[in-house]
């Protein structure tokens, strides 16, 4: 049976840097949540943040915005949003963000659940695949209610890369990346579609997408992060984007198809691990993984990517 959602919903956002104050001010803007509550521990930045974005309040659909460095804040939220971390340096990969966030996130989880028990997680910090699996192990929550922000970013870039080469919108695209948030991830091409027609049917049809093309858009996908991190220090902006789609299909209850990364239990023979696969998102967080049929090669690289966030997580002791 799915959750009611409360009649004034917050959302609180765990981490004030440039990607926790960007879903924040997306989410406002959106108007993904009537409240938005904002937490870090540097309580001049966070303040700074709360001060700059309720001067735009006039110019938004109605919310209010409240933040603070004591975790109260977050009281009573619906969804809590974690952003804080590390912060990713140019040339390194999310991979090696990885032990000093889970260290952050055992001592944070505790802390949140005290105030917002009820809660659906999401978790954006990176390497968010091992992120998710600590935040689910330390507070032994159902499965359902923590949510990586995955490969959902990941998709969008993909989106964009097919409709900029094909000349149609990027809301006309339907295609998945899948598995982990990082380099070993990869275009679902067997199940993708422009307009409603197979995306290997056009290339037959027009003689454009070929294997050439389709490794190129790949390769640009994978890379995105580190191009936009060396020219300007974070990504920010699609990212906070990608977490208020991923809020609103929970506090709307939509039961949408987005590819969020949860844990896995037998997904084509793939359990124990968290990484990104299509999957209904409402109110009760992740629902249904879509039994999509993957080729014999989709199907090895799922694993291989399987493998690589496990490696990553035993090294931090998960």
């Amino acid at each position: 049976m799915s959750v009611t959602p409360a009649r004034t919903p917050t959302v609180a956002v765990v981490g004030a840097g440039s990607v926790g104050a960007t879903t924040a001010y997306a989410a406002l803007v959106r108007g993904s949540a009537r409240r938005v509550a904002l937490y870090d521990i540097d309580r001049a930045k966070v303040e700074a943040e709360v001060a700059d974005l309720s001067h735009g309040l006039s110019f938004v659909p109605r919310g209010e915005i409240v933040g603070g460095d004591d975790i109260e804040v977050c009281r009573g939220a619906s969804v809590v949003v974690v952003t804080a971390g590390g912060k990713q340096r140019p040339g390194q990969s999310r991979m090696e963000l990885a032990e000093s966030t889970v260290g952050l996130v055992r001592t944070l989880l505790p802390q949140l659940l005290e105030v917002a028990p009820d809660a659906v997680y999401l978790m954006v910090t990176n390497p968010v695949d091992v992120v998710t699996q600590a935040a689910l192990t330390v507070s032994g929550l159902p499965p359902a209610r923590v949510i990586g922000s995955g490969t959902v970013l990941d998709s969008a870039r993909l989106r964009h890369e097919i409709a900029a080469r094909v000349g149609v919108a990027e809301q006309s695209v339907h295609a998945s990346i899948v598995g982990e948030h990082g380099d070993s991830e990869f275009p679902l091409w067997s199940a993708a579609s422009i307009g409603g027609v197979p995306l290997l049917e056009w290339e037959r049809a027009t003689g454009r997408l070929g294997p050439t093309e389709r490794e190129e858009i790949a390769e640009q996908v994978v890379t995105a992060a580190y191009r936009i991190i060396s020219g300007k220090g974070a990504t920010n902006y699609a990212v906070g984007l990608a977490a208020t789609r991923i809020i609103e299909a929970v506090l709307r209850d939509e039961h949408r198809v987005l590819p969020v990364s949860t844990w896995l239990a037998d997904y084509h023979g793939i359990s124990d691990v968290c990484l990104s696969v299509p999957t209904l998102v409402g109110a009760d967080g992740a629902g249904q993984r879509l039994g999509l049929p993957f080729t014999d090669d989709e199907r090895a690289r799922l694993r291989a990517s399987a493998d690589s966030i496990r490696a990553t997580a035993r090294r931090v002791g998960l």
